[in-house]
This record gives C-alpha cells, sequence and structure tokens, in this order.
C-alpha cells in the first residue's frame, strides 16, 4: 500500500519510528515532513498530506501531532478526506470499517510507539463495510445530499 505520513515537531519522533515500522512492513511510504524536530505549523503539513491521499497519489495517510487534534482538523477540511482520531485499535478499526477513513490522526504526547503500531495495524487492516455505511461517507463530501 503507498501510505503518505506527515507530522508537526511534537511527533517527529513517533513519525520516524512510524515510516520505518511501515517500511518494514512492506509498504510504499512517503514521509512528507518535517525533516527536523524544528518548530512548524501542523496546519502545513496538514494539507500536504491531504493532497497526496486527494488526489491518490497515496492510498492512506498518518498525520500526528502533540495531541493529534490540530492535524487532523487541518486534514479533514479537505472535502475528499475522512481522517479518523484514533487512540486505542478498535477506533481504528471501526473508522475503516464503517467510515471508510483514508487517513488516521494520533496524538505522540497521548499514544506510544507500540499502541501507535497497533493502531495502524487494524486501520490498515480493515476494509470498509459499504452497505448502509456508504449514503452516510457520501454525504460526509457532498453536505447537500
Amino acid at each position: 500500500m503507498r501510505i503518505a505520513i506527515a507530522s508537526d515537531h511534537a511527533a517527529f519522533d513517533l513519525k520516524a519510528d512510524l515510516r520505518d515500522w511501515l517500511i518494514e512492513q512492506g509498504h510504499e511510504v512517503a514521509d512528507l515532513g518535517p525533516d527536523t524536530a524544528d518548530s512548524v505549523d501542523y496546519p502545513d503539513y496538514g494539507y500536504k498530506l491531504a493532497a497526496v491521499v486527494a488526489d491518490g497519489t497515496a492510498d492512506r495517510g498518518v498525520a500526528l501531532c502533540g495531541s493529534g487534534l490540530g492535524i487532523s482538523m487541518s486534514i479533514n477540511r479537505h472535502p475528499a478526506i475522512r481522517c479518523a482520531l484514533v487512540s486505542e485499535p478498535l477506533s481504528a478499526s471501526l473508522a475503516r470499517e464503517h467510515n471508510d477513513a483514508n487517513c488516521i490522526a494520533m496524538g505522540a504526547r497521548l499514544v506510544g510507539s507500540d499502541m501507535a503500531k497497533a493502531c495502524l495495524s487494524a486501520f490498515l487492516e480493515t476494509d470498509f463495510a459499504g452497505g448502509r455505511h456508504q449514503r452516510r461517507i457520501d454525504k460526509l463530501s457532498n453536505p447537500d445530499i
């Protein structure tokens, strides 16, 4: 799977850890930055991530910041993105199964590396259920439906 990952400075170390782990799992990973732990603005990286998932360059996106809140808000501003903020695997799985989430967000100050990997595994291994959920997903990008 082609996965794009981005963070702010607070999640720089977690991003590097997850990037390397995803590569070990056999995924093609695009690290959208930042390249250092120097202070940056999370919306810049959220918007970059949203763009590559929305245009199909990446199949899924991983967004990280200190709490996961700010970057998830920025990435969800794109109408083609459904980013779920998660801190445990069940939410990550349900985000895919019920909401067809194409991005996952986590907070580096709230989840450790092992929990982040468990969330990411659940997210990547779960398929969208479709059916009754599809009409709701359609409304997320088209509120006038």
